[in-house]
């Protein structure tokens, strides 16, 4: 038996491969799916099932991707009336030589959620493994927040039934392959694990040690984030997503293109903060690469072409996959010669402040500086904020931006500088022209031993 984990960065998503007796199955496939294709091919084996624990809402299913490339069944939970491939039920099996891959029904997360059970016939008739998308995680559980605040208690239930009543029992020898890994926004609180067991999530995971109505109550108390791009996730994985069969072809724009384009595209600055404060096409949006899969589906439209800013252009065929993974097929291009090219030709720069944490020491005492922290609500409860400053999350700033004067000097925070990058970009984009970043954020912040409030 060959299993593999394959990770894609950024959204924290894990897919398998598994395979035996001369053919696979993938489970939770990423839509550039060539990485199941080279594995199949050093394996010598064909791919013939493609499992969907769940209707994913981060990312886009590579599941007709990889079926049009291999003739693969897709495999899914009978609770969702989906648009493509072939429903399952709690027992089903299917084999891969000696191992049986077995369906159990575990809802909570989505409705027709299932996991799938590894046996290794060959060697026992315990359960060797299981694959539990969006149901259990490394010290965590799936969220239960998709179907409203009045179904929470309801949702959190099947969960809570799904994970002691079909997981646990599997033994503690079983090994769990959850669809998500830490910084994932299916989970907030999944661990820095690489795997775990069955035996070990019993012992350790908080959510595992409540009673079923402690946990219930926990889940409905729950506060997640529903970013917008979630709905385009949604549409394709259960009516399927175009076919696209290799990363984008990226045009190379000239800085004449893309002046005719201000307004129409979408002018996306993949530089550091401290590049894209010193100068930057006016309009643009700054999303440092690290950063692309966490926020571009906050702030980035299906319609509307999207255009590269950066220095040097390095690696944005990687860089496309970002994009793939999140249905973005409307990714046109990049600048040519990168932002050097814009400055050279004498196009309008845009500019704003880039402040360290004791410039904001000194300015924050006796000045009209309103202070705006975009960091996660659950870093604001867990490390305090700077005090007097006024939270937004990062994601929600275009929408709340009657909160955040005008006439007054905007100092943005986060928790390192480049969300804080992403806030002024925002913020000057929409007409604000005092705006500064704070490099260094949150953490500079406390390190410099400044005042914190709680």
């Amino acid at each position: 038996m060959i299993l593999r984990k394959i990770s894609s960065e950024g959204i924290s998503h894990n897919s398998y491969f598994i395979s035996a007796g001369g053919r696979a199955a993938v489970i939770d496939p990423r839509r550039d799916v060539d990485v199941y294709l080279d594995l199949a091919q050093e394996a010598g084996v064909q791919i013939t099932h493609i499992f969907e624990t769940h209707r994913n809402e981060d990312y886009v299913i590579g599941s007709v991707e990889l079926a049009a490339r291999t003739g693969a069944d897709i495999l899914h939970g009978h609770q969702m009336d989906f648009a493509y491939g072939t429903t399952v039920k709690e027992g089903d099996l299917f084999r891969l030589g000696p191992v049986e891959l077995k369906v159990l029904e575990t809802p909570g997360h989505t409705l027709e959620s299932i996991s799938i059970v590894v046996t290794d016939r060959d060697v026992s008739d315990d359960p060797y493994a299981v694959f539990t998308g969006d149901a259990l995680f490394a010290g965590e559980v799936g969220r239960t927040d998709f179907f409203g605040p009045e179904m929470r208690p309801q949702v959190s239930a099947m969960l809570y039934e799904s994970i002691t009543g079909k997981l646990l029992p599997l033994g503690k020898q079983t090994i769990i392959f959850p669809a998500h890994g830490a910084g994932s926004v299916c989970g907030s609180e999944i661990s820095d694990h690489e795997f775990s067991t069955i035996g070990y999530e019993t012992l350790t995971n908080p959510l595992l040690q409540l009673s079923r109505e402690e946990f219930i109550r926990r889940k409905v108390a729950e506060h997640h984030y529903l970013p917008p791009y979630f709905r385009m996730m949604e549409k394709h994985n259960q009516e399927g997503a175009p076919v696209v069969h290799h990363l984008p072809d990226l045009k190379a724009f000239t800085v004449k293109e893309v002046r005719e384009l201000q307004g129409r595209a979408q002018l996306l600055d993949i530089r550091s903060p401290t590049s894209f404060a010193a100068g930057h096409i006016p309009g643009s949006l700054s999303i440092w690469k690290d950063g692309l899969p966490a926020f571009i589906g906050w702030f980035l439209t299906y319609e509307d072409p999207i255009i590269l800013i950066d220095d040097f252009n390095c690696n944005l065929r990687e860089v496309s996959r970002h994009f793939v993974r999140l249905g973005y097929d409307n990714l046109a291009g990049y600048l040519a010669g990168g932002f050097p090219a814009w400055f050279k030709s004498a196009a309008p720069i845009g500019t704003f402040a880039a402040w360290s944490v004791q410039e904001l020491e000194r300015r924050r005492i006796g000045q009209d500086l309103f202070t705006l922290d975009v960091r996660d609500i659950s870093n604001v409860t867990r490390a305090g904020k700077i005090p007097g400053a006024h939270h937004i999350y990062i994601g929600e700033l275009p929408g709340s931006l009657a909160e955040v004067p005008k006439d007054r000097q905007v100092a943005v925070y986060c928790d390192a500088g480049y969300k804080g990058s992403l806030g002024a970009s925002i913020l000057a984009r929409n007409g604000y022209t005092e705006v500064a970043n704070i490099l260094g954020g949150m953490a500079a912040w406390t390190k410099a031993g400044y005042p914190v409030e709680k």
